[in-house]
């Protein structure tokens, strides 16, 4: 049965236990508190796991509020950012600390985020895919899409969809519309993923406006 040797605190302020004089691993203090830890103490197989996981959920939960710290983020995502470091367990563990702590909201999340997006002339699909990338789900991005892109309740001036089709034109597809290639500038913006209604009002309204603003 392996037996504590010696108790190191780190660097970090953590606490490093050395088993048979070989250093295993390290503890937050909170956790090395709870077991009540000794030299010369034996532990059991099962025990040292414990400890392991204690010790790793500690650390994830710690990583998860310095991610939080420089930006938001999905539950989803944060989630899959954790797994890169620590096991499903510990992840999901710091996730469910992050929400208890009121530092996750996907749908106050995923309507900033589309709405970004959309300032940056993305279509509904491409920001369908952001958000679905970031681990929200599909439901929620949908409504959240159906809210931020609904046309004006009055009937009076463009969907948010249309306006951002209209802008993208402006700035990267107008010397083409000049030039005749309307297809090909059609083609790119359905590759952007807006449907060809949008497409279609977009091009004619730019074009309208080009040929009234040469008369």
């Amino acid at each position: 049965m392996p037996q504590i040797t010696a108790i190191k605190e780190t660097k970090k302020g953590r606490l490093a236990l050395f088993l048979d004089g070989e250093f295993a691993f390290s503890l937050d203090e909170e956790t090395f508190a709870a077991a009540d830890l000794h030299v010369e103490d034996e532990l059991d197989a099962w025990q040292l796991e414990e400890l392991r996981r204690k010790s790793d959920t500690r650390k994830a939960i710690d990583r998860a509020l310095d991610i939080l710290a420089l930006r938001d983020h999905a539950a989803g995502e944060l989630y899959q950012k954790l797994c890169r470091k620590f096991d499903p367990h510990s992840a999901a563990a710091a996730v469910a600390k992050a929400e208890e702590l009121g530092l996750l909201n996907d749908e106050s999340y995923a309507r900033r985020r589309a709405a970004e997006l959309l300032r940056k002339r993305k279509s509904r699909r491409e920001i369908a895919a952001d958000l679905n990338a970031k681990g929200i789900d599909r439901d929620t991005a949908a409504a959240v899409l159906d809210e931020l892109l609904a046309a004006p309740e009055d009937g009076e001036g463009d969907s948010p969809e249309l306006a951002a089709a209209v802008a993208l034109i402006e700035k990267s597809y107008a010397r083409k519309l000049a030039e005749g290639k309307r297809p090909q500038v059609m083609a790119a913006l359905a590759r952007r993923g807006f449907p060809h209604g949008v497409i279609r009002e977009a091009v004619d309204r730019f074009a309208g406006e080009a040929d009234g603003g040469e008369s």
